[in-house]
């Protein structure tokens, strides 16, 4: 009975964020916290105008959008949706995880980013006249990218 409280307790400590270490988990545990603040900060952002360019912490373009929340969570990343594309770790439609990127494209060229929500919604800066706002994903013309 001891051990299995033990157990349960360690295992309380580890969800509530005690910091318990397991081996070989701390790089994908790291990832997906830092995937859940970005999203959470993307999502504190609903309504926020659409302007080109910008970057936060009142207005943002879509690259800006999540640049600015992976910052906020701890992680830097490029300007551009391109960049950022070319900076994550590319992973199918099947692996995705809520905080994965969410890439838009012609071709072999991105033009948009959104943070993935889960259901297949993302958290995103449309274009021009519009807000920050969770929209389901309307293609399936769409890369997948994990910030590592």
């Amino acid at each position: 009975m001891l051990a299995r409280a033990s157990t349960a307790s360690a295992l309380t400590f580890a969800v509530v964020g005690g910091g318990l270490l397991v081996p070989g988990a701390s790089a994908e545990a790291e990832a997906a916290t830092l995937a859940t603040k970005a999203l959470n900060i993307a999502a504190s952002k609903r309504g926020a105008p659409y302007k080109y360019g910008a970057a936060g912490p009142s207005r943002f373009d879509c690259s800006g959008l999540t640049l600015y929340s992976f910052k906020r969570a701890g992680k830097t990343l490029p300007r551009t949706a391109q960049s950022q594309y070319n900076k994550t770790r590319h992973i199918s439609a099947s692996q995705r995880q809520r905080g994965d990127l969410v890439f838009f494209h012609r071709g072999r060229s991105v033009y948009h980013v959104g943070i993935y929500a889960g259901s297949n919604k993302m958290w995103h800066s449309p274009r021009r006249g519009t807000v920050v706002r969770l929209e389901r994903i309307w293609t399936k013309s769409v890369w997948y990218g994990r910030v590592k």
